[in-house]
């Protein structure tokens, strides 16, 4: 029997393994010290993740203070994912693809039918899947900050603009993240079919925690 290619290089026991499906949402209590990998299945998926302290859920994931203390809009192998009281909550310890996005948003229904036109309203969203994953713990729209796009190319023009292009991942590529305190990890598998986020067909990631 071959050797589980998606755990290569983890350290410490497999205490959570879980297929995300296409468009889905998910969430799991991570436990400081341990490791979540992040795994584009089959290529070309964008995460969109959110974080919330366990122990507190008023401090949560901040973009802002997380591209202020490193200086940086994307997010590389070390940067530190800071919650709005500075602190930190996860370190990306190790990633396949260079860089991971921070300011190209969750699609909702609105954002669609704003870029798409409104024949795409019905269509589910990133917003639609983290108020589904929120509920189940009480949070609501109010709840929901800016995320993080694990896999997605959000390049950042001369002039400013932003574009959403072709991802930079591939089928089996991994992100590693090590919780610094207790954490929420609250995640839409991106349904977006009218950019290329997502190759224009949505596919499954899977989910490995560590201790």
């Amino acid at each position: 029997m071959s050797a589980d290619p998606h755990i290569a290089g983890l350290s410490g026991s497999i205490v959570h393994d879980e297929i995300v499906p296409a468009r889905a949402p998910w969430l799991h209590h991570i436990a400081a010290g341990q490791t979540l990998r992040i795994v584009d299945l089959e290529g070309n998926q964008a995460v969109d993740f959110l974080l919330y302290s366990t122990a507190d859920d008023a401090e949560r994931y901040s973009a802002q203070d997380t591209v202020a203390a490193q200086g940086n809009l994307f997010l590389r192998k070390g940067s530190v994912l800071r919650s709005n009281e500075g602190r930190a909550m996860m370190k990306i310890v190790g990633t396949a693809v260079d860089y991971h996005d921070t300011i190209g948003g969750a699609c909702s229904c609105e954002s669609n039918t704003l870029r798409y036109g409104h024949h795409t309203k019905s269509e589910h969203a990133c917003v639609e899947n983290f108020l589904e994953a929120n509920l189940i713990e009480g949070r609501g729209k109010r709840d929901i900050v800016s995320n993080i796009n694990f896999f997605m190319n959000v390049p950042v023009e001369a002039d400013g603009s932003l574009g959403i292009v072709d991802g930079i991942s591939a089928p089996g590529l991994t992100v590693d993240l090590r919780a610094e305190m207790d954490v929420t990890v609250v995640v839409s598998n991106c349904p977006q079919i009218n950019n290329p986020c997502n190759g224009f067909n949505p596919t499954p990631v899977r989910m490995i925690v560590t201790a």
